[in-house]
């Protein structure tokens, strides 16, 4: 094991061990939006997806713009200073950090996944202003303790954190649990502090979205799940879910009016905890 730490940084970091024989939904994903970090496989299963919903590359574009614009909103108007990124995903513009930072120098961010994949890449993801920091564990979402006291090192919960979960809920199967997980992380952390979930959903081509996920568990990586928009209303019992509610991505506050027009697969939400 061998560590990292540069100025207003610092990250545990282990070798991976990638396989590029299965394909691997960060890497979909990356491939998607464009990005390099991808192989053969990924590309074939990538495509095979879309040609089930040709859409689902530009709800990744939008499930992208919505980080931005929610972690802009947190950074700014909400004040929070903190940020807990659970489901990391592959380094490509506009990270957490380089969001928040820009908004405000002093904001720290831990970034959280268990993929070998992300880790491998994850010195891309440990670098700050000056005033702020950066911090990447691996850990994963089911295991709600396990991330709350690797962040901790970075993170004070005395004080309010936008704490991150896009397209990682899905990965949770259960209901029950993907609720209790939710609780577990907004129990730990004050008032003030926010939740930002993304989610595919059932709502657009549930049809379609229906067999392009039973094609992906059959691929052998980590199963996932669809969602309704009323499951998704139950991630965010007991929170203050902020306007325009749970929507599909790019009518989450958009920066030009005519996105409130779009309706992609993938659907979100912000809310505060009272």
């Amino acid at each position: 094991m061998s560590e990292l730490s540069t100025p207003g940084t610092q990250g545990t970091m282990r070798n991976p061990k990638l396989k590029t024989n299965v394909s691997h939904s960060a890497r979909i994903w990356n491939y998607w939006l464009g990005g390099r970090d991808n192989y053969q496989i990924d590309q074939q299963v990538g495509d095979h997806i879309l040609s089930f919903v040709p859409e689902l590359s530009r709800s990744a574009i939008a499930d992208r713009q919505f980080l931005a614009r929610s972690v802009r909103f947190l950074a700014g108007e909400a004040g929070i200073q903190q940020f807990l990124d659970i489901g990391t995903g592959l380094p490509i513009v506009d990270n957490t950090h380089e969001v928040a930072q820009r908004v405000d120098p002093g904001c720290r961010i831990v970034y959280v996944d268990n993929d070998p994949i992300v880790l491998s890449h994850a010195r891309a993801l440990l670098t700050s202003t000056p005033e702020g920091a950066t911090d990447y564990i691996d850990a994963d979402v089911h295991a709600p303790d396990s991330i709350l006291q690797g962040a901790a090192r970075t993170l004070n919960f005395s004080r309010p954190v936008g704490i991150t979960m896009l397209g990682i809920l899905n990965f949770v199967m259960d209901n029950d649990e993907a609720r209790s997980i939710v609780r577990r992380l907004m129990d730990a952390v004050p008032s003030g502090s926010h939740l930002v979930v993304s989610h595919p959903t059932t709502e657009v081509d549930g049809l379609a979205m229906a067999q392009a996920v039973h094609y992906w568990n059959a691929q052998g990586s980590a199963p996932m799940t669809l969602r309704t928009r009323e499951e998704l209303l139950g991630l965010f019992d007991g929170l203050d879910l902020l306007e325009p509610g749970v929507v599909s991505c790019p009518r989450w506050r958009p920066d030009c009016p005519q996105e409130e027009t779009v309706e992609v697969t993938h659907f979100c939400g912000v809310a505060r905890k009272p």
